[in-house]
């Protein structure tokens, strides 16, 4: 499916949409008047003599050297060739066709100077898998993320790589085999490809939609949790929340609530239960993911923001006149980044703790040792733990925040970076952390739930709990596990746990 683009005005439910499902994107034709404006405002000034930054002189520190005008075309080509310095693996093809449409929203708003053949061009490579290959490594998140965009510009130009139908191929052949030419460049376009902070942005976005996913993942696997561990529901009661006032807070001890409707296994201990207080990994949910929520919910408000940004230099004003500033210093989306792995890392600590909680015989209230059967001839789910722990620490490791950081660069021209699109990229490593986490969580807390039998978890957790099933049968002695973690991490990161459960019943992102 293609969306229609309005620039300035995109929601995130559209770009979520775009990364999930590899989808197109167009901008809105009205907007096609506002960007040949901006085009002609370059090309008058690259027909002057007047120096301007980016059309007729140099970049960077080179920026003081004019550019005659004959040459022009010839700097745009070498600006791009010169900055395809990208090292590492390609970038995942929903992270660059996410890429592609945060640049297709920033030039649509005429601010950027380039023609509407460019636009044309990105928006027939979205629309026909003409997907460039990106290089993950190389930008420090200043200047805008030159290395990655270069390489994504190269392709316009019928260089570097792209993958086409399933082949890795030369920029050329892969525009040849979708029908596509190839552009050459005019002032400035180089320049308004590769400046701008669409890299780290589609990265940062990228984080925020799976670690929502997971967010909504671990309400789900922290009920079962509860469940088999045959903890209170009653700290999720509403007045609780509402004296703090939390809105996070409140969403998910409702989220919970719902999900733990109507158990029988919560009923059968409502009296006579010793316990006065369950751990906090259970108790403090709301608390923790409730805080987490309200986290990610201020970061998507800052990623919207950028999202529908002018983040190239220089720029066409309202008055036509055209200004350098610094709208590609992507410190926004560093800080958002950091963020958003500190939400990844508490979401699976707790989640964590709760997996320890229900192998441990002197803490899950009844359950065998690591939730084997017949513990000693089996170790059932021991070292699945463990390796939960593993990732937890690891993500832990990653958290440090990058916006922090900063290193000159150019001949100290640019002499404070952001660090965003490193910040952004570790994100998909941290949540695919987290997907696993939440799978194991998921594992241990189904076969606690059975092991609690005859009695019944809620409606809603049986429906995630035959989810879990029809994946991962229950643990009856060992088995070879790591097939049963891996499709359990994929319930996660689908979105097929939480689509088990009724609609609306875990929070969103805008809430």
């Amino acid at each position: 499916m293609t969306v229609l683009l309005t620039p300035g005005h995109v929601p995130l439910s559209v770009l979520a949409d775009l990364y999930w499902n590899n989808g197109s994107a167009r901008l809105d034709p009205a907007f096609d008047a506002a960007i040949e404006k901006g085009a002609a405002r370059i090309a008058e000034i690259a027909a002057g003599n007047a120096p301007v930054y980016g059309i007729n002189t140099g970049f960077g520190k080179l920026a003081s050297i004019r550019i005659d005008a004959a040459d022009v075309a010839t700097l745009q080509r070498n600006l791009i060739l010169s900055h395809c310095c990208g090292v590492g693996e390609a970038l995942p093809e929903n992270v660059v066709r996410l890429i592609l449409a945060l640049k297709l929203i920033s030039l649509g708003r005429g601010a950027s100077g380039v023609r509407l053949e460019l636009v044309r061009l990105i928006e027939a490579m979205l629309e026909k898998g003409v997907i460039p290959v990106i290089p993950e490594k190389g930008s420090v998140g200043a200047s805008g993320d030159l290395a990655p965009l270069a390489h994504m510009a190269a392709v316009m130009m019928g260089e570097g790589e792209a993958f086409f139908a399933g082949e890795r191929l030369s920029g050329r052949v892969a525009l040849e085999k979708a029908g596509l030419t190839p552009v050459v460049l005019a002032a400035k376009e180089g320049l308004a490809l590769i400046n701008g902070t669409q890299t780290s942005t589609a990265l940062a976005l990228a984080g925020l939609f799976r670690a929502h996913r997971a967010l909504q993942a671990a309400l789900v696997t922290g009920a079962l949790s509860t469940d088999a561990a045959m903890g209170s529901s009653a700290p999720f009661h509403p007045d609780i929340h509402t004296l703090r006032g939390h809105q996070g807070q409140i969403d998910t001890a409702r989220a919970l609530r719902e999900l733990l409707d109507g158990s029988e296994i919560r009923k059968s201990h409502i009296e006579g239960d010793e316990r006065v207080q369950d751990p906090y990994c259970i108790r403090c949910q709301p608390q923790v993911d409730g805080a987490c929520l309200d986290l990610l919910r201020s970061v998507a408000r800052t990623l919207q923001i950028e999202a529908n940004a002018v983040t190239d230099n220089p720029l066409v004003l309202s008055d036509n006149s055209v200004v350098s500033g610094g709208n590609f210093h992507a410190e926004p989306v560093a800080f958002a980044a950091d963020q958003i792995a500190l939400a990844v890392c508490e979401i699976g600590a707790i989640a964590q703790r709760r997996v320890a909680l229900l192998v441990d015989p002197a803490l899950s209230y009844g359950l065998p040792a690591f939730l084997s059967k017949k513990p000693g001839l089996n170790s059932g789910l021991m070292i699945a733990e463990v390796t939960s722990a593993a990732l937890m620490s690891e993500n832990k490791q990653m958290a440090h925040p990058a916006s922090v950081d900063s290193t000159p660069t150019s001949a100290n021209q640019e002499d404070h970076v952001s660090m965003a699109c490193h910040g952004a990229r570790r994100l998909l490593a941290m949540t695919e952390n987290l997907f696993a986490i939440l799978g194991i969580e998921a594992l241990a807390g189904a076969q606690g739930v059975e092991l609690r039998g005859p009695l019944k978890t809620g409606t809603e957790l049986l429906k995630a709990l035959a989810t879990i099933r029809a994946a991962v049968p229950p643990l009856e002695e060992d088995r070879y596990m790591a097939d049963d973690l891996k499709s359990a991490a994929a319930l996660v990161s689908s979105g097929a746990l939480t689509g088990a459960v009724s609609g609306g019943l875990l929070p969103e992102l805008e809430g």
